[in-house]
C-alpha cells in the first residue's frame, strides 16, 4: 500500500497472552522496522507518486481522446478498392518533401487511414512527421508530429506522465515512484494482513470497517482494505514501469541480456551468394513487401520498413498489442519477394513476452476498454491511500501541550525508533545484504533509503539532546 501508515499500540504489541520468545521477538522486530520504512516512504516519495498516480489518471482515457480529436486524420468512408501503397507512399513525400522514409503502416480496417512516417530535421529528439492518406484516392488528410505510434495529444500527457516535460531529468520523478511503489505496496500488504485482528479477521482485512468510530482507526481501515485489493495492479505497474526508467531500466537491460532474454529482431540483412547485393534493381516495393507478409500468415496492422542500404531488405512486422498479441516480423528480399528471415512471437524469450506485455497493460494496449478501466481504478485508489495516509499521520499529532513542546510535535509522531535492535544478526545481515543489492540494481531506491537513514538518524540525535535537557531541568 502505497502512502503512509502511522502505528497505534494495537500495530506495535506483541499478542497479548503468549510468552516472548526469540521468534516472535524478532517478527515483532521486522514488523516495527517495515512500519517505519512505510512510514518515511509515505511521507517522502507520496508526491511523487501521487503525481504519477494522477497523470496516468490522465492517461488511460488518451485512445478515446485520440479517436475524437484526430477523427478527420484517422478515419475515412470506405469506396472501392484501396490505392496501391506505393501511390500512397508518393502522395506522402510531396506533403513532406523534405523527410526521409521512415516506415508505412496500414490502417487496421477499411475505414482506416494510412501512415506514412518521415525523420524530419527540427523536430524533438524521437519524434517524427507522419502523413495520413486516404487509401482510396491517395489525398494526404493531414500530417502531424507523433512519438512512436502517439499523436500530439497523447504524445504530451505520455511525457508529462514519464517525466514532466523536464527531459532527462523529469524521469527521475518517475523512477523515485516506481522504485518505491512496489515497496510500499508489498511493504504495506505485509503490515495489514499481518495486523493482529480477533473476530472477522478475512471481513476486516478485505473490507473496511464501517462500523469503527470515525477517526483515525476507520480511515486506516479504508487504507488497508483498498491496498488489500490494488496491491497486485500496483506491483505490476511498479515493475513494468521500472524496465523503461533511465538507470534502474538499463541495469534491467543489462541482467536480460546476461539470460540470455533480449527482445529479439528479425536479420533485415539480404544474404548474397556472391555478396554483389541486389540484382537487375529490381524491387517488389511497398505491395510486394505486404503481399508476400501475407501469404506467409501475417495479418491485421503491419509496419513496413523499406530496405536500410543496398544489403537489406523490408521489414514487415506486425503490430497488434491487444490480446492475443500479433507481433510476427518477416524480411523481404526487394528483387525477388524471396522471406529471408522470419520471426514469431512465440518463439520469443519468455522475459521478453513478459515485458511486452507487461508493458502494454501498462500503457492499458492489452485488454482494450477494461485495461484503461482497470488502470482508472488502480491510480484512485493510489490517490485514495495516499490521501487517507496524509490523514491519518495528521490525526497522530498531539493535541495537548503542543504549544509548551514546539512546533514539530504537532505533526504526527513517527513509529518508535530501533527496532532493527530486536532482529538477530543472522536475519538482519542477510537482509541488510540483499537491500544493498537491490540498492545498486535501483538507484532511486538507493538513494532516498540512504536520506531515510540519514534524517532518521539526526531525529534520533535531536530528541536525545532535548531528553537530556529535559532531565537536566
Amino acid at each position: 500500500m502505497a502512502s503512509t501508515a502511522a502505528t497505534t499500540p494495537e500495530l506495535e504489541e506483541p499478542p497479548s497472552g503468549a510468552p516472548a520468545t526469540e521468534a516472535t521477538d524478532t517478527r515483532a522486530g521486522i514488523r516495527a522496522l517495515l512500519l517505519r520504512l512505510h512510514f518515511y516512504a509515505g511521507v517522502f516519495i507520496a508526491p511523487f507518486l501521487l503525481v504519477a498516480a494522477v497523470t496516468g489518471l490522465f492517461y488511460t482515457a488518451m485512445p478515446q481522446v485520440e479517436r475524437s480529436v484526430y477523427q478527420h486524420e484517422l478515419k475515412v468512408t470506405p469506396r472501392g478498392e484501396p490505392d496501391s501503397l506505393a501511390v500512397q507512399v508518393a502522395a506522402a513525400k510531396k506533403a513532406v518533401p523534405d523527410g526521409s522514409l521512415v516506415s508505412v503502416t496500414t490502417g487496421p480496417g477499411r475505414e482506416d487511414s494510412t501512415r506514412v512516417v518521415f525523420e524530419e530535421s527540427g523536430l524533438k529528439e524521437g519524434y517524427t512527421r507522419t502523413a495520413f492518406i486516404d487509401p482510396y484516392d491517395h489525398s494526404v488528410l493531414g500530417t502531424l508530429e507523433t512519438f512512436g505510434q502517439w499523436l500530439p495529444v497523447r504524445a504530451w500527457f505520455d511525457d508529462l506522465h514519464r517525466n514532466l516535460h523536464l527531459g532527462d531529468f523529469g524521469r527521475n520523478y518517475s523512477e523515485i515512484a516506481a522504485s518505491w511503489l512496489w515497496v510500499e505496496a508489498g511493504g504495506g500488504l505485509v503490515l495489514w494482513v499481518g495486523l493482529r485482528r480477533t473476530r472477522r479477521r478475512l471481513r476486516r482485512t478485505v473490507l473496511p470497517e464501517q462500523s469503527a468510530p470515525a477517526g483515525r482507526r476507520r480511515v486506516r481501515s479504508w487504507h488497508g482494505a483498498v491496498g488489500v485489493w490494488a496491491a497486485a495492479g500496483l506491483l505490476g505497474l511498479s515493475a513494468t514501469g521500472l524496465t523503461w526508467s533511465a538507470y534502474a531500466g538499463a541495469n534491467i537491460t543489462q541482467l536480460r541480456e546476461q539470460l540470455n532474454s533480449p527482445t529479439p529482431t528479425v536479420a533485415a540483412t539480404v544474404p548474397h551468394d556472391d555478396g554483389s547485393g541486389q540484382s537487375g534493381g529490381r524491387d517488389i516495393g511497398f505491395d510486394g513487401a505486404v503481399r508476400e507478409a501475407r501469404e506467409a500468415g501475417l495479418g491485421g496492422v503491419l509496419d513496413i520498413t523499406p530496405p536500410a542500404d543496398s544489403g537489406s531488405g523490408y521489414v514487415v512486422k506486425e503490430n497488434t498489442r491487444s490480446w492475443p498479441e500479433r507481433q510476427d516480423s518477416v524480411a523481404v528480399a526487394p528483387d525477388s519477394g524471396e522471406i529471408t528471415a522470419t520471426l514469431r512471437f512465440d518463439d520469443y524469450p519468455l522475459l521478453a513476452k513478459l515485458s511486452r506485455w507487461g508493458v502494454d497493460a501498462h500503457m492499458g494496449l492489452l485488454f482494450g476498454l477494461v485495461n484503461q478501466i482497470v488502470l482508472a481504478l488502480l491510480a484512485l485508489a493510489l490517490i485514495a491511500m495516499i490521501f487517507w495516509g496524509y490523514r491519518m499521520w495528521w490525526l497522530r499529532r498531539p493535541t495537548r501541550g503542543a504549544a509548551t513542546t514546539g512546533r514539530l510535535t504537532r505533526l504526527g509522531r513517527a513509529p518508535a525508533r530501533g527496532a532493527w535492535r530486536r532482529i538477530p544478526g543472522r536475519v538482519l545481515a542477510p537482509a541488510a545484504v540483499a537491500t544493498a543489492l537491490v540498492a545498486y540494481w535501483l538507484p532511486w531506491f538507493g538513494i532516498p533509503l540512504v536520506l531515510f537513514l540519514v534524517v532518521d538518524l539526526l531525529m534520533g540525535r535531536v530528541r536525545g539532546r532535548r531528553e537530556s535537557q529535559e532531565v537536566g531541568v
